[in-house]
């Protein structure tokens, strides 16, 4: 049955859905849930009535649970009418719910036989209120997550995963089956559910012109829908063709449909077996750069109302954002580096990645290794004396940003960070002498760079004479 609002109910019932609405307002529960339950009895597909008859329950039972939960009459006896006489069902499990409105077994009740009757958003609503009663039940949000997947409600789907997701991050299930309905929806937000869809995007375009468009570097947003439409119809013919994934994936960002995008990337990821680390990468960038944007907002929100008496949970979601961020960045790093364990450059990166969240001694072994690569064999030094300042290992770190210094031929950003780094480091250990002079490298040739000309010219006094 489809779904009926108020303006599509007679005018008996109507009437009494109005009456109802006036006896909520004066919190005369018990009259409003009588009003509903006749109204849903000639109307059982009126969904609203029922979300506001489960209100009223609610706040006339203050969502308490009875000492009999579950055993009543007409639950137990319920099952069995719902093959015998789905609709006569329905009417049993709201008489169960009238005292119970978070009951299991009513709900289940109610749930299957909506289904019996062809009445999935009712059966979605017993689910969802299942939930409200107990939001970290992972049974029921499995439940609701696969009702409305397999209705193509794709968006809800991925909401409910996410949400079980948080709650158990090593749920499986829930993962695999948030990336498919995620998939799911970005296909019908394409329009490619249908044949008939995938014709209307296609009138009056030849082949010859898709193919000319597919091989152009830059699209407009109209040649890109195309293009998305027609992938969409070949993903349905091949859903394991890796090119189309791909494909599609890149459309997304081109359009910067960021959450799309990544949709796609991590699906083409599941393709290669997750051995292509140029798709692995591209989906890592483009989840930081969604991580950048809502911090982005926040900082900008902070910006403007950071004195109200929200902004200190705003911080707190800030702060946890960005924790978040640098955990997904070490563990990609982490991926790439037990993907290819030999690739130094990899192992630079899960340093640079440690280091930064301030995890300097497991940044240690990995830096350690890279400088063996000459690619990256000078940064990875210069974070290895970082790593050594920050365990207050200073001889190591003075040792370390010494050498680095020495294999730098020309003095350029690099270079005059490491030995700006070995002054500081040179000023901890109380040897002021050997500070000022790496100071004065730099200050001969960029008075600019940081401190230094402060440093130095304060180490000559007011007769321009330099300290001893």
């Amino acid at each position: 049955m489809a779904v009926k609002i108020a303006d599509e109910l007679a005018e008996n019932s109507r009437n009494l859905y109005f009456k109802a609405l006036q006896a909520m307002e004066l919190r005369n529960f018990g009259y409003a849930i009588s009003l509903l339950q006749a109204v849903l009895k000639d109307v059982p597909e009126f969904l609203d009535g029922r979300k506001l008859l489960r209100k009223a329950e609610v706040l006339a039972t203050k969502g308490k649970k009875s000492f009999l939960s579950g055993l009543s009459t007409a639950s137990l006896k319920g099952a069995g009418l719902v093959k015998k006489d789905a609709k006569a069902a329905l009417e049993l499990a709201e008489k169960t719910l009238e005292s119970e409105p978070y009951s299991p077994q009513g709900n289940h009740l109610l749930k299957d036989a909506a289904n019996a009757n062809n009445m999935p958003e009712t059966a979605a609503f017993a689910l969802e209120t299942l939930v409200e009663s107990n939001p970290k039940d992972a049974k029921s949000l499995h439940e609701l997550g696969q009702h409305y997947y397999e209705h193509g409600d794709g968006d809800k789907a991925v909401n409910v995963y996410r949400r079980i997701i948080e709650l158990n991050p090593s749920d499986l299930v829930a993962i695999k089956r948030e990336k498919d309905a995620a998939a799911k929806a970005s296909m019908k937000s394409g329009g490619w559910e249908t044949a008939d869809d995938y014709r209307k995007l296609l009138k009056n375009k030849d082949e010859a012109v898709s193919l000319e468009q597919q091989n152009r570097v830059v699209m407009g947003a109209d040649m890109i829908e195309q293009q998305l439409a027609e992938l969409g119809q070949r993903y349905q013919q091949e859903p394991q063709n890796i090119d189309v994934a791909r494909r599609i994936a890149a459309l997304y960002e081109q359009k910067n449909d960021l959450e799309n995008a990544l949709t796609w990337y991590r699906y083409t990821g599941e393709l290669t077996g997750n051995n292509d680390p140029a798709v692995a990468r591209k989906a890592s960038d483009i989840e930081l750069k969604i991580f950048d944007l809502k911090t982005a907002e926040f900082e900008q929100w902070l910006a403007e109302y950071g004195s109200t008496e929200q902004a200190p949970g705003v911080r707190d979601q800030l702060a946890g954002m960005k924790k978040q961020k640098a955990e997904m960045l070490i563990g990609e790093a982490r991926k790439r580096v037990e993907r290819n364990p030999t690739d130094l450059v990899y192992r630079y990166e899960l340093g640079e990645q440690l280091l930064m969240s301030g995890q300097a001694t497991e940044a240690i072994p990995e830096l350690q290794k890279a400088r063996l690569n000459p690619n990256v064999r000078l940064k990875a030094m210069n974070l290895l004396g970082q790593c050594y300042v920050e365990k207050n290992m200073l001889d190591l770190a003075v040792k370390t940003f010494t050498e680095a210094a020495a294999e730098l031929a020309v003095m350029d950003g690099v270079k005059k960070d490491v030995i700006y780094k070995l002054g500081m480091v040179y000023e901890k250990m109380g040897r002021s002498k050997e500070s000022l002079d790496c100071m004065k490298q730099i200050y001969e040739v960029d008075y600019g760079y940081l401190d230094v000309a402060a440093r130095v010219e304060k180490s000559y006094g007011a007769g321009g004479t330099a300290a001893a």
